[in-house]
């Protein structure tokens, strides 16, 4: 009882204390979120001369439920509708920022000395805008719906993508020392493979799901239900031994296909709020000012390398793909500063130990200080743009003319034609054959992955560890076996249209039929081929002995002929499900 009494004590300081410095925060019109930081500075063990918190572990744990909650809103503003119509502008502007950031801020690092850990993180934190803070700053400046403003949010969205890639990444370096070049590949493949299959199928039911108890008109029915597919899911995640964090953008990315979305965000924003503030309130928590004032010249260089490091990287790579000057100097300096996926990814290295005490308080100065900034940076851009085009030699001038010239000849002109062109059905064709493919490769996988827990069950029955593997072999076999038709009817079709575009009567003559059928014909084939090798690799240690292997593939063979309408009735019911889901309109 008494323990229960010191964590409400701990909870209401925490609360009263934010609640008064956010307030006077408000009124100075500066972001809450330097408010939160701020509280946590004032009841950190490290200000005197009381010690407000008794039991900072809890805190700290419902600091972990804020980043949960924190990466969840992040996914629920996530669209895949919107990724795919950011174009490679935010891809080529968000890689370079975060290539560069990374460079630059590893280079800092060994510059101070410090360890080749420290900097390598250091460099990951500086490389992530800050999503809440662009947002709120934009909003405030009343420019959310400007053509700039547009193009950052399409960088955000790229940027929390490869974010989350590089925690996986870092997880990975952290726990081996090293990552050589095969590891970080098989490392990026698995969680593209991971991630691709997680929102398809989440796709697939957890919106219906939601529909089915929105139309109960209880929001208590539906908050939980949230709740639950979010906690379920993160539980997931972390038993496949990636982050919460990840779990907790999936799962959010997967509900924003909902068309419940506004009334999800309306009962979530409360906690989310809640929980948040509490994260926030721990990361000032965690500042030492004392650690502050001795490395307060790292702090200074740091802080200009973000502003700087981000304008250059980040304007100019927006520029490369086709914008105009005042656009790309706009976006640069919209996205100099760094927040709470830097804070994320700072705590990351504290809980593996494997970073130094005094990297997670320089990473909340500078962004706090960064923030302070962001909406001076973005009101001064347009006369610093119009200063440099001013200023710039006209020879500069006319070769960033003659780029941006050339670029838009590059472009695709309407041809004034209608439907579909070659390269959009074979890209089409392309996307659809991956897709089948990562389900298939999901399902071998799972099997390989759940043979620990599977087989010593089938044991039971069947002694001979030679046919448990075909047991659970053939019933992967088996639930793959619709999308493995998916995959050959879609390579037969790829194979006719370039059979049909590639042998040309002219040049084939007498030959030309007998070339297309050839072709038409070869190239499932050998796509099949292609595909069971790759099967094969995923579930080398359930994979049957070769015997038992090729009675189980001419069965399957049988099986698959006899149930062929029924495969590629259930697979077109997937699609037309996948469909409609991206076709509804939220609810407004």
């Amino acid at each position: 009882m008494h323990q229960g009494i010191g964590f409400i004590q701990d909870l209401a300081v925490v609360m009263a204390i934010a609640g008064i410095v956010t307030v006077l925060f408000h009124r100075l019109k500066q972001p809450v979120v330097l408010g939160y930081i701020a509280a946590g500075v004032i009841i950190g063990p490290y200000t005197p001369p009381f010690q407000l918190i008794h039991d900072e572990q809890t805190i700290q744990t419902m600091g972990e439920l804020g980043v949960v909650f924190l990466m969840f809103s992040l996914g629920l503003e996530f669209s895949l509708r919107k990724l795919f119509q950011v174009g490679a502008t935010a891809i080529v502007a968000a890689l370079s920022e975060i290539v560069v950031m990374l460079w630059i801020g590893y280079e800092i690092g060994r510059a101070f000395g410090w360890a080749p850990m420290d900097s390598l993180f250091l460099g990951a934190i500086l490389a992530i805008s800050s999503t809440t803070i662009i947002v709120k700053a934009l909003a405030d400046l009343g420019v959310k719906r400007e053509r700039f403003a547009q193009l950052v949010f399409g960088i955000l969205i790229v940027e929390d993508i490869l974010g989350i890639a590089m925690l996986v990444l870092l997880g990975g370096i952290a726990q081996t020392g090293e990552l050589s070049p095969g590891i970080a590949f098989v490392t990026l493949g698995k969680l593209l493979l991971f991630m691709t299959v997680s929102l398809l199928a989440g796709i697939l039911v957890v919106p219906r799901v939601l529909g089915y108890v929105a139309r109960v008109g209880s929001d208590e029915m539906l908050l939980v239900s949230v709740l639950g597919f979010c906690f379920g899911f993160c539980l997931l995640v972390v038993k496949l031994d990636y982050s919460i964090a990840l779990g907790a953008f999936l799962i959010g990315a997967i509900m924003a296909e909902s068309r419940h979305l506004p009334r999800i965000e309306h009962l979530v924003a409360p906690l989310r709020d809640a929980f948040s503030a509490i994260f926030f309130v721990t990361i000032g928590l965690m500042l030492n000012p004392l650690v502050l004032v001795d490395y307060a010249w790292p702090i200074a260089v740091i802080s200009f390398a973000v502003v700087f490091g981000k304008l250059v990287s980040c304007g100019l790579g927006t520029f490369l793909a086709g914008h105009d000057g005042r656009t790309a100097m706009r976006v640069g300096m919209t996205v100099s500063q760094i927040g709470e996926f830097s804070f994320i990814i700072a705590s990351l290295g504290l809980t593996l130990k494997v970073t130094s005490g005094f990297l997670y308080p320089i990473a909340v100065t500078v962004s706090a200080i960064t923030t302070l900034t962001t909406p001076y940076l973005i009101r001064f851009a347009d006369p610093l743009s119009q200063r440099l085009a001013r200023a710039m030699p006209s020879s500069v001038s006319n070769v960033f003319g003659m780029y941006s010239q050339w670029l838009r000849c590059l472009m695709p002109r309407p041809t004034g034609t209608q439907g579909p062109t070659l390269f959009s059905l074979t890209k089409r064709i392309i996307v659809q054959v991956a897709v089948n493919l990562a389900l298939v490769s999901a399902i071998f996988i799972g099997a390989s992955y759940g043979a620990r827990y599977a087989l010593p069950l089938l044991a039971n029955w069947v002694p001979d560890e030679r046919i448990q593997r075909v047991v659970l072999w053939s019933a992967a076999l088996l639930l793959a076996i619709p999308f493995l038709v998916a995959v050959w009817r879609k390579t037969k079709t790829l194979a006719l249209l370039l059979a049909e575009v590639s042998v040309q009567p002219e040049k084939a003559g007498r030959f030309t039929r007998a070339l297309r059928h050839a072709i038409a014909e070869l190239v499932p084939a050998v796509s099949m081929i292609g595909v069971f090798v790759l099967v094969a690799a995923l579930s080398g240690t359930i994979l049957p002995p070769t015997g038992f292997l090729i009675g189980v593939l001419v069965c399957a063979a049988a099986l698959t002929m006899l149930l062929w309408r029924w495969c590629v009735r259930i697979h077109a019911s997937m699609q037309i499900a996948l469909r409609e889901t991206f076709d509804e309109q939220p609810d407004p």
